[in-house]
C-alpha cells in the first residue's frame, strides 16, 4: 500500500479528515454529561432515561468496535471510515431533533453504530497512510488536537445548555462530518489490508449487544420494580445467558471478534482488568459529580463544565511525559500509583456535602478533581503502552480494539449498576426522612416515587404548601447522601485497579509505547 509524507497534500488531507471525524466522538463523549440536566428537564426524562441515553451509544460501540476494525481491514479503511461518519452524522442530526427521551435513546443507538465503524478507522487510516518514519509525529499531532477538543467539550456543552441550546451538541457534528467526508472523497486514497482473510464475526457482535442491553435493562428496572419482578431478574438472566453464549461462540469461531486466547497473557489480562475497574470508577464519578453540581449545588451548566478544566490541563501537561518516564522505569509504578491517586481523588470528592455553590468550589470539589486528574494523567499513556506492548506487533490493532471495547463495557456496567444503586439509596433516604411527618401513606409513596428523577426530583402535586420546603430539603439531603456513597464506591474501584496492577503487571518489563483511540 502506498504511503505519503506528512507534509504532502495527501498526508495533510488524511490528518485533517481523521482529526475532524474523531472530534465528533470526543465532543459528544465529554460534553454530554454536562448537558444531561438540561436534557432531563426539557424531555422530562427519569434517571433511568438519562442512563439509557448514555448507554445506548456505549452498548453499540462496545459490541461492534472490533467488528468495525475488521471491516475496515477487509473492505477498505477509507470506505468503512466514511460509512461510519455518514451514519454518525445521521444519528447526530436525529438526536438533535428528538422529541422525547425514547427517540433520543433510539438515535443514540444509530450514533453508536456509526462510531463503531468510525473510531477504529481513525488511527488505522492514519497509520496506514503516513510514511512509517513520520507516523509518531502524525499521531502526536492527532493526539494534541483531539485533546484540545476533549478539553473544550464540557465548556462548550455547559455554555450551550445554559443558553437552552443543548441540542447543538449533536448538531455541531454535522459540519465537522461533512467537511471530513469531502476531504476523504477528494484527496485520500483507499487503504486496504490485502492479507485480511476470513469472515466477520457478526454473531459475536450481536450477542454482545443483546447481552449488555439485557443486563442494562435489568439493572435499570430494579429501582422501580425490585429484583423479584420478572422484568428485573428475567432481563439479568437473559443477559448472563447471552454473554455466556458469546464466550462459547468466540471459543468455536475460526474468526472470533474477541480472541479469548489473548487473555492467557497475564500482562494483557491485568491491563484490561485494570482498565475495566478504573474507567468504571472514573465514569461513575464524573457523571454523578455533574448531576450533583447542577441539580443540587447550584452550579450553572457552564460552571459545571469549567470545573473539569484542571483535570484536562493535567492530562495535557503530564500524559505524554508519563509515557516517557514509564519507558525508562517500566509501567508498573505508574499503573499502581496512578489508579491509587485516582481513587483518592474520588474519595476526596465523596467528602463534599452541601456546599455554598460555585464560590466554594476551590475548597470542596477542586482538591478531588486535581488528585483524580493527576492519577489519570500518570496512568493513561503507560496503560496504553502496556496493552499494546503485551502482544506481538502484528496484534497491536486487536489489542487496541479489545482495550477500547473494555473501556466502553466498563462505562455501560457502571452507568447501569450505579445508576440503579443511586436511585435505590436515594429512595431509602427519602423514606427515612419522611418518617414522622404528618402525611398520608399514599402521598408519601408519591414523594418517594419522584426519586426516579434523582437530583431533578420535585414535590408531587398534593403536598401541602407548608410541607413543600421540607420535602425539597429531604430530596436534597437524600441525593447528596446517595452521591457520597456512590463516589466512595467509585474510589474503592479505583484503589482496586491499582492493586490489580501490583498483582498482575510485571515489575521490570518495558513495553513499546503505542497510541490507542479512545474516542
Amino acid at each position: 500500500m502506498p504511503t505519503f509524507p506528512l507534509q504532502s497534500a495527501k498526508g495533510r488531507s488524511v490528518m485533517a479528515a481523521t482529526i475532524l471525524a474523531s472530534s465528533m466522538a470526543f465532543i459528544d463523549g465529554t460534553a454530554l454529561n454536562v448537558v444531561l440536566p438540561a436534557l432531563q428537564n426539557q424531555l422530562q426524562a427519569t434517571a433511568a432515561g438519562l442512563f439509557w441515553v448514555l448507554n445506548a451509544y456505549l452498548l453499540m460501540l462496545a459490541a461492534l468496535i472490533l467488528v468495525g476494525g475488521a471491516l475496515g481491514d477487509k473492505l477498505g479503511r477509507k470506505r468503512v471510515f466514511m460509512t461510519g461518519i455518514l451514519v454518525f452524522i445521521a444519528g447526530s442530526a436525529a438526536c438533535g431533533l428528538a422529541a422525547n427521551v425514547e427517540q433520543l435513546v433510539l438515535f443514540r443507538v444509530v450514533q453508536g453504530g456509526g462510531g463503531a465503524l468510525m473510531i477504529p478507522g481513525s488511527l488505522s487510516l492514519l497509520s496506514s497512510s503516513i510514511n512509517e518514519n513520520e507516523q509518531g509525529k502524525a499521531i502526536g499531532t492527532w493526539s494534541a488536537f483531539t485533546t484540545l477538543v476533549t478539553m473544550g467539550g464540557p465548556v462548550l456543552g455547559g455554555a450551550l445548555a445554559d443558553a437552552g441550546l443543548w441540542r447543538y451538541i449533536f448538531f455541531i457534528n454535522i459540519p465537522l462530518g461533512l467537511i471530513s467526508l469531502f476531504i476523504l472523497r477528494r484527496h485520500v486514497p483507499e487503504q486496504r489490508n490485502e492479507s485480511a482473510a476470513g469472515g466477520i464475526d457478526y454473531t459475536g457482535g450481536a450477542l454482545t449487544a443483546l447481552g449488555l442491553a439485557a443486563l442494562t435493562f435489568g439493572f435499570l428496572r430494579m429501582p422501580e420494580y425490585g429484583f423479584s419482578h420478572w422484568q428485573s431478574w428475567g432481563a439479568l438472566a437473559a443477559g448472563v445467558l447471552l454473554l455466556t453464549a458469546f464466550v462459547w461462540v468466540e471459543m468455536k469461531s475460526p474468526n472470533p471478534m474477541l480472541p479469548l486466547h489473548l487473555f492467557r497473557n497475564r500482562t494483557f489480562s491485568g491491563a484490561n482488568l485494570l482498565t475495566f475497574f478504573l474507567y468504571a470508577a472514573m465514569g461513575t464519578g464524573m457523571l454523578f459529580l455533574s448531576l450533583n453540581m447542577v441539580q443540587v449545588q447550584g452550579y450553572t451548566q457552564l460552571q459545571s463544565g469549567l470545573t473539569f478544566l484542571p483535570f484536562t490541563v493535567l492530562m495535557i501537561l503530564l500524559a505524554r511525559p508519563a509515557g516517557g518516564w514509564a519507558d525508562k522505569t517500566g509501567p508498573r509504578p505508574f499503573l499502581v500509583g496512578g489508579p491509587l491517586l485516582a481513587g483518592t481523588g474520588l474519595f476526596l470528592m465523596s467528602l463534599a456535602g452541601e456546599t455554598g455553590g460555585p464560590s466554594y468550589y476551590w475548597t470542596t470539589f477542586f482538591p478531588g478533581i486535581l488528585v483524580l486528574g493527576l492519577g489519570m494523567s500518570l496512568t493513561v499513556a503507560p496503560l496504553t503502552a502496556t496493552v499494546m506492548g503485551a502482544l506481538p506487533p502484528q496484534l497491536s490493532g486487536t489489542a487496541s480494539g479489545v482495550n477500547n471495547a473494555v473501556t466502553r463495557i466498563a462505562s455501560v456496567f457502571a452507568t447501569a449498576i450505579f445508576g440503579a444503586l443511586a436511585v435505590l439509596l436515594f429512595a431509602k433516604d427519602v423514606r427515612s426522612g419522611l418518617e414522622g411527618m404528618t402525611m398520608n401513606e399514599g402521598l408519601k409513596s408519591a414523594v418517594v416515587a419522584e426519586t426516579v428523577n434523582l437530583g431533578n426530583a420535585h414535590p408531587p402535586g398534593g403536598v401541602p404548601q407548608e410541607l413543600s420546603t421540607t420535602v425539597k430539603t429531604i430530596y436534597k439531603d437524600g441525593f447528596i447522601a446517595a452521591y457520597r456513597r456512590i463516589l466512595l464506591i467509585s474510589a474503592v474501584l479505583g484503589w482496586l485497579s491499582g492493586l490489580i496492577a501490583w498483582w498482575l503487571i510485571p515489575g521490570k518489563a518495558h513495553f513499546r509505547k503505542r497510541p490507542s483511540a479512545n474516542g
